[in-house]
Formats: C-alpha cells, structure tokens, sequence
C-alpha cells in the first residue's frame, strides 16, 4: 500500500500451513488509554514499552502483542507485520466456529477508544486499505474485535461507524459483501 510506514515487530510468526487469509479484525487502542499521539503503540509492538512513562504501562509492559497494520487520528498508516504472516492480534477468539482467529485474519488497530469518535481521515486510509487487502486475499468478512471475542473486548466500540467505513469503499471491492453481515446486524439493532 502506497504511502506506508513499515515497522517490524517481533510480535509475530508464520501462519500455518495452507491457511489463507478471510477475516479481517478491526481494533481500537490508544496507549496511555484516551491519549493519542504519543509512541506508546508503537512501543508496545516493538516491545520497548517504558513502564516509567505511564503507571499504565508497568501492567502491560509483558505483553507480547502487535497488529499489521495501525492507523493514527491522523491518518499515517504504519504497518507493523506484513499480511502474509499471523500478528498476535485476537488473543483468545473465534468466528464462525472457528477458534484461534490470529491464524487466518488480518488485524488492524485505529488510534481511538471506545468513548470518542474516529477522525474522517482515519475512515478514508481504512477504506484503500481494506479495498488493497481484499485485492489482494480472499476475505469474506470484516469484524471487530467485540465480534470475535465478545464479553472480553469491546472495541472498536460504539463510537465507530460502520456505515461511515461502507461509505468509504469503493463499490466495487470486496470489502463492500465482507461487511454486508455486519451492516445487516446494525440494521436490526437499530
């Protein structure tokens, strides 16, 4: 993708043999939580969190996590793992029966939280992102993290748009019937 930072975290490994890539799973983080801007994400996926920057870091400092691919407010797209390989992204999580989602999906993380709304700018990169992702595999749907580990995650929460990202594709990717689920279960909600 076009105008992309990379970043290599150690955070990752090879997918399993024949798998392929159907699920993307949108995130939400921000390190301090509700601070944006900072290098705290890119920290924590680099593992050289600083646990003396904020109290909230000694407490997560152990993690090993990353995601491919992070989307700041304003709209720099770094890339953390590359597509091919399995990011450690899901933790314990399952999608249509099927458990360890980490083996067969892409995870890509958005600066925000559950309490405040996504920046436009952020919608616009997620969308040519997921457009270019699914060129490039065969994905058949789009969730949160909420949806692959429900009661244990909450984001990208309430605050992300949905119909805003649908907006944003173009009409003629695959991205557009990878969300047709998750824009029938908001209507049905509504």
């Amino acid at each position: 993708m076009n105008n992309c930072c990379i970043e290599t975290s150690p955070n990752c490994d090879a997918r399993p043999a024949d798998e392929i890539v159907s699920l993307v799973v949108i995130h939400a983080i921000s390190l301090p939580p509700d601070c944006f801007g900072g290098p705290g994400v890119r920290q924590l996926f680099l593992n050289c969190l600083d646990p003396s920057e904020d109290p909230f870091y000694a407490e997560i400092q152990h993690l090993r996590v990353s995601a491919h691919y992070f989307i700041r407010r304003t709209g720099e797209l770094i890339q953390f793992v590359p597509p091919e390989a399995r990011a450690w992204h899901a933790g314990a999580s399952s999608w249509r029966g099927r458990e360890r989602c980490n083996d067969f999906s892409i995870g890509i993380e958005l600066e925000g939280c559950d309490t405040l709304p996504f920046e436009p700018v952020q919608y616009n990169v997620l969308a040519d992102l997921l457009d270019d992702l699914c060129r490039s595999f065969p994905v058949a749907d789009i969730v949160g993290h909420s949806d692959i580990a429900p009661g244990r995650k909450t984001d990208p929460g309430p605050c992300f748009d949905w119909q805003r990202l649908l907006s944003s594709l173009s009409l003629s990717s695959g991205a557009v019937s990878a969300l047709a689920w998750k824009l029938a279960q908001a209507s049905e909600q509504a």
